[in-house]
């Protein structure tokens, strides 16, 4: 029988977690290491699945791979790019594989790759990274099942996104480092995530300026050499921690986390109120002044609220006195985590249509027509939530269960908790550490 977490909640959360380093930066961090020959060393690095995934996609492609005993150093060497063309059944696993297509790209003039995995939340087009191979003068092929890319040499160019995609900003990045002249993203994605990989990238010898920014310009160089460098912390596990203190009416404070990163959400908790400070050097605390407050929130890129901490979010607001509205405008399909939360005993409505009369009496609000997007949701609260069975749908929808678990009265049960682990380093000792009755069974 596959692992399930058994959570006994109802008792507020207390005391201190650190965070640890950026899933999502850690991936394009490794990713990145393919753009040069020599060695590369990680630092603060994230214990979970997916990083070992992204690993072994290195490996196959001719990446020495050295993990130190903590497992949080990691170090990496490509002498020599010996494929540009990763297995299937690992790039399919997870989402950010599809960055190894920019970095073997700008490296060797051609990569071959199927369409990339990860959680199923909704439509993610690969257009916008191939517009941006092709500025740079790649020619793209559809395959059977697979995407080639290749170019005689690469020159850089101003590329226009429709979407500010982060990871296709990052994938264009590693194309154009070491592509002749300069490239201008125009609509990039100004994520910490996609800045920290700018920084790496530079402390490689690459020449960008503009990271951080909607406009990143890139000066291509002839090569890029190795370096030792620190992921940043998680903004997402931090955001989840706060959550989790704040639906259980706790005090949490989350350490090694970057208080501007998680500005929307600290806005948000006040809203709700919970007293927070936020300061560099103590990281950020949230604690309960007594009953939640519903609230509006809108999930966009950053630095709007992140669409990754809406799920969390709408189990926290299950706590919240009155009526409040989560809008997603990133992800179409982000909101499966609802039907989990509903057998806990969560008041939910998902957008799409409007609300009959009859839904909105359920939730004790009777001026119908009311009406939300397909990727909204309305929660009345506080809701009563009581233990049961629930699965862990993805990461974030995983996320959500616990943080309703942890409020909920008797015994929870998550089932599907491998889509945790590829998102939460030691989950569980760390909410054990907050006064969390969890166990993995």
């Amino acid at each position: 029988m596959a692992e399930r977490y058994v959570i006994r909640g109802g008792r507020p959360l207390r005391g201190n977690v650190t965070v640890s380093g950026s899933k999502n930066a850690a991936l394009y961090a490794v990713a990145a290491v393919l753009l040069t020959a020599e060695p590369v060393t990680l630092r603060n690095v994230p214990r979970i699945a997916d990083i070992a995934e992204m690993a072994e996609i290195l490996r196959a492609v001719g990446t020495h791979v050295q993990v130190e005993d903590n497992g949080e150093t990691v170090h990496y060497h490509t002498p020599e790019v010996t494929s540009v063309a990763p297995p299937a059944d690992l790039v399919t696993k997870l989402r950010a594989s599809f960055l190894v297509m920019g970095a073997l790209l700008g490296r060797t003039g051609e990569a071959e790759c199927p369409p990339p995995g990860g959680d199923v939340i909704g439509s993610r087009p690969l257009d916008v990274h191939f517009v941006g191979f092709k500025a740079l003068g790649a020619t793209v092929e559809r395959r059977e099942h697979t995407y080639r890319v290749q170019a005689t040499r690469l020159r850089g160019d101003r590329i226009f996104f429709d979407y500010p995609s982060v990871l296709g900003t990052v994938n264009v990045m590693f194309a154009a480092v070491l592509a002749d002249g300069v490239t201008t993203i125009i609509n990039a994605a100004p994520e910490p995530e996609v800045e920290m990989a700018a920084n790496m990238l530079m402390a490689m010898g690459a020449k960008i300026r503009g990271h951080g920014t909607p406009t990143v310009e890139i000066e291509g160089v002839p090569t890029l050499h190795g370096v030792d460098f620190s992921i940043i912390p998680d903004r997402l596990e931090a955001g989840t921690y706060l959550l989790a203190g704040c639906a259980t009416h706790g005090d949490v404070r989350v350490t090694n986390a970057v208080p501007r990163h998680l500005d929307s959400l600290v806005a948000k908790l006040r809203e709700m109120g919970m007293d927070v400070t936020a300061e560099e050097a103590s990281g950020i605390r949230a604690r309960s002044t007594g009953e939640l407050r519903a609230t509006n929130v809108q999930a966009v890129p950053y630095p709007g609220f992140a669409t990754d901490l809406h799920p969390p979010m709408a189990a926290a607001l299950t706590q919240a006195a009155g009526m409040s509205l989560v809008h997603e405008r990133v992800y179409d399909n982000r909101t499966l985590y609802a039907a989990q939360l509903r057998k806990l005993g969560a008041r939910i409505i998902v957008g799409g249509d409007a609300a009959t009369p009859e839904d909105l009496a359920e939730l004790g609000r009777m001026d119908a027509g009311i009406r939300i997007g397909s990727g909204s949701v309305i929660i009345e609260g506080p809701a009563h939530l009581v233990g049961t069975t629930v699965r862990a749908l993805d990461i974030r929808a995983g996320a959500a269960v616990v943080v309703a678990g942890l409020a909920a009265e008797g015994e929870t049960v998550i089932e599907d908790i491998g889509h945790l682990d590829r998102g939460y380093a030691d989950l569980q000792a760390r909410l054990a550490a907050l006064g969390a009755e969890i166990q993995r069974v």
